[in-house]
């Protein structure tokens, strides 16, 4: 075990924090975020990004990845990828137009700035919501959902050839297991499992 896994088990886990339970829609609503979170230090079953309270992670995270050092600039990237964001380029090669892929880092970056005190919960919520209509309105199944995403991914690993940036994703093989992994029915940890797509289009309920 390494020094910062040490670290990070030591630190108190993110559901004494938050202890209520996600209602139905709001599971729903956090695995929209599910293919980014393949870290096992990531929870997919919480508003809180990770399993243990880490906000410098989330800060960290937003900050190296995105350059999103403020609430100006986080509340300014959400509504990029809400409006346009990397599906227009793909639009642009493909003729396809990938929201699932926006849709998943726009719910991540909530996630993540609400675990790093950037936005209040009640602000996360309201900004997962606020994409809802336009998933529902495209997808009908997590199916269809995972396979935009791996589209836009694949677009989006394109745009990085040549440039300083061409290393830093992760192998393809590693997103297309994880996402073999959630779509798995056997997989009872899997949050597509535990809110199936149509949970959202009926009443919420508590878990």
């Amino acid at each position: 075990m390494t020094l910062s896994s040490i670290r990070r088990w030591r630190r108190p886990r993110a559901a004494r924090r938050y202890p209520h339970p996600l209602t139905a829609h709001q599971l729903w609503m956090v695995s929209l975020s599910a293919p980014v979170s393949r870290d096992r230090s990531a929870s997919r079953t919480t508003l809180y990004p990770f399993t243990r309270i880490d906000d410098d992670s989330a800060r960290n995270w937003l900050a190296e990845q995105w350059e999103i050092t403020s609430r100006a600039e986080l509340t300014d990237r959400l509504d990029g990828l809400s409006r346009s964001g990397y599906r227009a380029r793909a639009l642009q090669l493909l003729g396809v137009s990938p929201l699932a892929w926006d849709a998943a880092l726009y719910a991540d970056i909530a996630r993540l700035g609400f675990g790093c005190g950037m936005i209040t919960e009640a602000e996360a919520w309201t900004a997962l919501k606020n994409i809802v209509p336009a998933v529902v309105g495209t997808y009908a199944s997590w199916q269809e959902y995972a396979d935009h995403y791996l589209l836009g991914r694949t677009v989006w690993r394109d745009g990085l050839r040549g440039t300083q940036d061409a290393a830093f994703p992760a192998p393809q093989s590693a997103a297309d297991a994880h996402l073999r992994a959630l779509l798995n029915p056997a997989n009872r940890s899997s949050p597509w499992n535990l809110a199936p797509w149509d949970t959202i289009s009926h009443p919420d309920r508590p878990r």
